[in-house]
Formats: structure tokens, sequence, C-alpha cells
């Protein structure tokens, strides 16, 4: 299923690698905390991996993130989000978020559409 693309969602996360690896040798020490606080944000508890991540993806709209929303898109897909799930994340999104979380919620779908399209086209 292909679609018509605004942004290459896989390829933004594939080209964010190298400032991020530039990022974490110029500032390690913040990293490494931001990882930890990550991993923990993630760690067990009472929401289950995919919901954390259709919680980040909202996030990720509400804010105006692109590089989150690739990240947590994937995310929430890898761990079984289908993409009615991310639409109706996205419409919570839009709810909190107004007319600008709209036009990112957009980006996100579009995201989804794109890493799915590749695990079928694989």
């Amino acid at each position: 299923m292909s679609h018509t693309q605004f942004k290459d969602w896989p390829a933004m996360a594939a080209n964010l690698i190298p400032a991020i690896k530039q990022l974490h040798r110029s500032s390690p020490g913040v990293m490494k905390a931001f990882r930890e606080m990550g991993a923990a944000a993630h760690d067990g508890g009472a929401l289950d991996p995919k919901t954390k991540e259709l919680l980040a993806v909202a996030i990720s709209v509400a804010v105006r993130c692109d590089p989150c929303i690739t990240y947590h898109v994937e995310g929430a897909r890898k761990h079984g989000a289908s993409r009615e799930e991310i639409a109706e994340t996205l419409g919570l999104a839009v709810y909190m978020g107004a007319g600008p979380s709209a036009m990112y919620a957009a980006q996100a779908l579009e995201a989804y559409d794109q890493y799915a399209d590749q695990v079928e086209a694989s």
C-alpha cells in the first residue's frame, strides 16, 4: 500500500543517527541520564509498552516534534499498534493541541503508513 509522501519518516530517523551519536559523544553525562530516564519511563508497570508508545505519539504530536513522531510511531507499530489505534491516539492529540496538532497528526499517520509499507515490501 503506497502513499503520497509529505516527509520520509524512516529516512528522517536514519538520518538523525549520526547527529544523535555526536550529541552522546559531546554531552555523555546528560545523554546517559536521558537514556536512563527513558528506560525507567518504559519500564514495566501498570501500562504495557504499546500503551506507553501510543501516549508518546500523542505527546509528540502535541509538542510538534518531528523526530519524536517518527521514533514513537515506529515504536508503537513494533509493539503491535494498528493504524486504527494510531489514528484514535492522534484524535486525542488533536483534541489536546488544536489546529497545529491536527497538522502533525496527519504527518504521524503518514509515518505509520511508511513504516508499514516497508514491512509489506520486505
